[in-house]
């Protein structure tokens, strides 16, 4: 497997809108694969394949708890067939918004559809941070970044803290 560069903002690939995978095949599996291996390293819980590059309708999360043993999830072509009314907020992050968290209120229960590692149509609810997790995943396929939904004050500061960040990388 291999570690692939995440896109970090203000790439404008991050707001390409992703097209929908044909046929998995065992190349969509390979680039899973390698997006699931790029998230442990990274840390994060969370990766969308536009996220690598690759304007695909792949996701990849593994949102199990500190310490239990790894619980890696796969969605192709996802999409949110019903959500509840009721928000709630959420610190959230972005591995191509490094070190800038913010709270998103976000709906707190979606119903989605989508096909699984072996290609299998899979519908089922999400609650709490799975939720919230395939909510910010999904909206990377759309091309829309969680800071987005902030003020464009709060926006400016996240990109100017990814900007540092990204310098004081390059300095050390």
């Amino acid at each position: 497997m291999a570690i692939l560069p995440i896109l970090i903002a203000p790439d404008p690939r991050l707001k390409q809108i992703s097209d929908p995978v044909k046929t998995v095949t065992d190349e969509t599996r390979k680039l899973m694969d390698n997006m699931l291996e790029t998230m442990y390293d990274a840390p994060g819980i969370g990766l969308a394949a536009i996220q690598v590059g690759v304007p695909q309708q792949l996701i990849v999360m593994d949102i199990a708890e500190a310490g239990a043993p790894r619980n890696p999830q796969y969605f192709i072509n996802p999409e949110i067939l019903e959500t509840v009314k009721d928000l709630k907020p959420y610190e959230e992050g972005c591995l191509s918004v490094p070190e800038y968290f913010n709270t998103i209120d976000r709906p707190e229960r979606v119903k989605l559809t989508y096909l699984d590692y072996k290609g299998d149509r899979v519908t089922e609810w999400a609650e709490g941070l799975y939720a919230v997790c395939i909510q910010h995943e999904m909206d990377h396929l759309n091309g829309v970044l969680f800071i987005d939904y902030l003020s464009r004050l709060k926006r400016e500061q996240a990109l100017r803290k990814v900007r540092k960040v990204a310098k004081l990388k390059e300095a050390g």
